[in-house]
């Protein structure tokens, strides 16, 4: 034993003095396969085998003249195939080293096979490295090899020789093949995995498919195929491709001459009469090196609404849905854009759609209810495809409809029409029915040239506008729209300042209960005193206060405001009524909540069963916390209203676990009482369930007397809207609804 051996080898040799190992008896394999085993080892190692026996030929071709012996074991150890010197490899059987030994250290002590499958690097055992001294006049060098993609060990290759043969660069040469074996194969694992693929497509792909063997008779000839030649494939299959009039030439070089072709042009007329125009690819097919047979597909690019086949489909569809994603449409928009320049094209229009509340179905659902939803919705919206149009899908929830070529500017507002319509049916998703309405942006290409960025930019924002609108419907990008976000970036950037200068105020809508006519109670409604632009309504502000993080300092403003002028009404001897305010998610979320309610309630002095809190449906279930936010409220003696009741997702069953006092009925549902059979149902159903559950209803919206009538009947407790009055200031609440009282005889 030398001191400069490598640390393997030492703990080898110590390992085999451990076992009694004595180094001048030949140790046998313990396990050696019997003939019919050994074939079914080699049958299942079969290609590895034939691969690594390709290269080691190479090797053993490379050192002709040199008495060298190559053997091959498995990952277990067992060897399974020797070449090379004839002399070397009768006397190695002596000692029972042919295939069919498993070779492993306890048994035959230190052996290239075991250190080579034990070490991730090529090894050297020359002379007295071995253990035992029969060995002591060789020189072995051997390595593993593996899959490279996993790491996955599939055995070693050896080589041994005399030892006045030895030489380092034996190593380099070892290392060499072995990366040229371990190259190979996962070369052929991955071409296994696309021959699946291959198959699979084959029965998929949208392109004309045809295969042949080796002698060009037609094997394979798929539908689209047929679809696209208007040839029968009975009429094909069994035939040789030389006698096609279309493609038997291009076959004919391919068969003869190994050639490919790519992106050839085809002119031809189907059975109708009509021409056709195809993009021709072909290539060999080869089966260990030897030509298999040819491959040719065909792609039809007679009609636009075929040129995603012209791009790899993963890169230009969206996964989920099967549409033309967003590098698609822009790739088509900007190809529409130049044909419209070119007077090639009359007309061009985009529609984007965007889901309202969509997330609110995602949180309530999960996502994978949203991802079936967003299935259906594509499902539904290629109804209206007409045969210029392109339907994508742009990311998340946000959908685009190019229109080409259309005779009638109508024919744009139309489409529009028809999906906020489609979406105003709900959609099934497995068990559930699901609710969901859409925000359009309308675009027509305009006369002066635009950029596809511009023209994108303009239907985003007729879409954005959209949903500053309200939602469930379509706005018409003009001129105005720009002025009308310019805007809006400069509100942006002055809300930033209003708190601080004090330009918020709070107008006032009274709630009157039906059976005794007098104000039970007021909303509060923030308005912003804009310096310039004069009073703004929420609805123009409260979306840009969510975008950049104010809305919850605001809401606690609006709180604070609220209860403070409540409790001035009061010590100025009005009438005492209950002040609502509405909660914003963002402020319903957040941790000092319950603490901020309290510390408004003692710094203002108003008792808290003067002091309404309306949260939304979702709101009150969607978050773990609610349950526990609105339990500490209620616990305050704070009152607590769920607002715009019946336009959310979730089931009724917060409602038995809540402490509730209010449920308000969403005007949508007032403003069709008289006019809409199941809005009266629904109300009256609202009405009753709240009253089982011990809550009043309180109905928003009321403009008419029929209205107010028809929720009278329906016993509904409390009505607010237009009818009674608009929201006021506080001074104009007071003098109408909230004066002093009369002080009573003899006081």
């Amino acid at each position: 034993m030398t001191n400069n051996e490598p640390d393997f080898i030492v703990e080898s040799k110590r390992l085999c003095e451990v076992a009694g190992m004595n180094p001048n008896e030949i140790p046998r394999p313990d396990t050696i396969l019997t003939s019919s085993e050994l074939e079914a080892k080699k049958e299942e190692y079969d290609e590895i085998l034939s691969v690594v026996s390709f290269f080691s030929n190479k090797l053993l071709d490379s050192l002709k003249g040199t008495p060298i012996l190559v053997g091959v074991a498995d990952a277990e150890g067992y060897l399974l195939k020797v070449e090379g010197d004839e002399t070397i490899r009768s006397t190695i059987e002596q000692f029972g080293i042919f295939p069919g030994s498993l070779f492993r250290q306890e048994d035959t002590g230190t052996n290239v096979i075991s250190l080579s499958l034990d070490q991730k690097h090529p090894i050297s055992l020359i002379g007295k490295s071995h253990y035992h001294t029969f060995l002591h006049s060789t020189a072995c060098y051997g390595t593993a090899f593996r899959y490279t993609d996993n790491n996955n060990l599939l055995g070693s290759l050896s080589i041994m020789m005399p030892i006045e043969y030895r030489n380092p660069l034996f190593l380099t040469m070892l290392s060499q093949v072995v990366d040229s074996i371990e190259r190979e194969l996962l070369l052929r694992k991955q071409n296994k995995k696309l021959n699946i693929m291959n198959q699979i497509m084959l029965s998929r792909t949208r392109n004309g498919i045809v295969v042949t063997d080796e002698n060009g008779i037609t094997t394979e000839f798929n539908d689209f195929a047929q679809k696209i030649s208007g040839t029968d494939k009975d009429d094909v299959l069994g035939r040789n491709i030389r006698e096609s009039p279309i493609t038997g030439s291009y076959f004919e070089e391919l068969l003869e001459q190994e050639k490919s072709f790519s992106n050839e042009i085809l002119k031809f007329t189907d059975e109708n009469g009509d021409r056709v125009i195809c993009l021709f690819d072909a290539q060999p097919i080869y089966e260990e090196e030897k030509l298999a047979g040819a491959f040719g597909q065909f792609r039809d690019i007679t009609e636009r609404y075929n040129l995603q086949e012209k791009y790899n489909y993963l890169a230009y569809h969206d996964d989920l849905t099967g549409l033309p994603n967003r590098r698609y449409v822009n790739i088509e928009t900007k190809r529409a854009i130049e044909e419209l320049q070119s007077g090639e094209s009359s007309s061009l229009a985009l529609l984007f759609i965007d889901l309202d509340r969509f997330k609110i179905i995602n949180d309530n659902f999960g996502h994978t209810c949203g991802d079936h939803l967003l299935i259906e919705v594509s499902r539904h919206l290629k109804k209206y495809l007409g045969e210029n149009d392109i339907l994508a899908r742009m990311g998340g929830d946000e959908f685009v409809l190019l229109l080409q070529n259309f005779e009638d500017a109508d024919y744009v507002t139309r489409k529009a029409e028809e999906v906020l319509q489609e979406f105003r049916h709900p959609f099934q998703v497995d068990d559930e029915y699901l609710y969901t309405t859409a925000s359009i942006g309308v675009v027509y290409y305009p006369e002066e040239y635009v950029s596809l960025e511009t023209f994108m930019v303009y239907a985003d924002n007729a879409m954005y506008q959209a949903k500053l609108d309200g939602k469930d419907r379509y706005v018409v990008y003009s001129s105005h729209s720009l002025e009308n976000m310019m805007e809006e970036f400069r509100l942006e950037a002055d809300l930033r300042e209003a708190l601080e200068k004090n330009e918020f105020v709070l107008h006032y809508q009274p709630q009157i209960n039906n059976t005794t006519g007098e104000v039970v109670g007021v909303e509060a409604l923030i308005r912003w005193q804009h310096p310039e632009f004069g009073l703004i309504s929420p609805g123009s502000f409260i979306h840009l206060a969510e975008k950049n993080g104010l809305i919850t300092r605001i809401g606690e403003w609006v709180i604070e405001e609220a209860c403070r002028q409540n409790k001035k009404w009061q010590e100025a001897g009005g009438r005492p009524v209950k002040v609502s305010v509405n909660m914003s998610t963002q402020q319903f979320l957040t941790k000092n909540t319950i603490t901020l309610v309290q510390d408004v309630l003692e710094r203002t002095g108003l008792a808290p069963e003067y002091l309404v809190l309306e949260v939304t449906e979702y709101m009150a279930m969607e978050y773990d916390s609610s349950f526990l936010v609105l339990e500490k409220l209620r616990d305050i003696g704070v009152g607590i209203s769920i607002d715009d009741f019946g336009t959310g997702y979730s089931s009724l069953n917060y409602l038995k676990q809540f402490r509730i006092d209010y449920i308000k009925i969403d005007k949508s549902f007032v403003n069709e009482i008289l006019h809409d059979e199941n809005d009266a149902i629904i109300v009256n159903a609202i009405i009753s369930l709240a009253h089982n559950l011990g809550m009043q209803v309180i109905a928003e919206g009321v403009e008419t007397s029929e209205q107010l009538d028809f929720l009278i009947r329906q016993n509904c407790d409390v009505t607010q809207g237009f009818y009674f009055s608009k929201p006021l200031t506080a001074d104009d609440i007071e003098k109408s609804y909230i004066r002093p009282q009369a002080p009573q005889e003899g006081n």
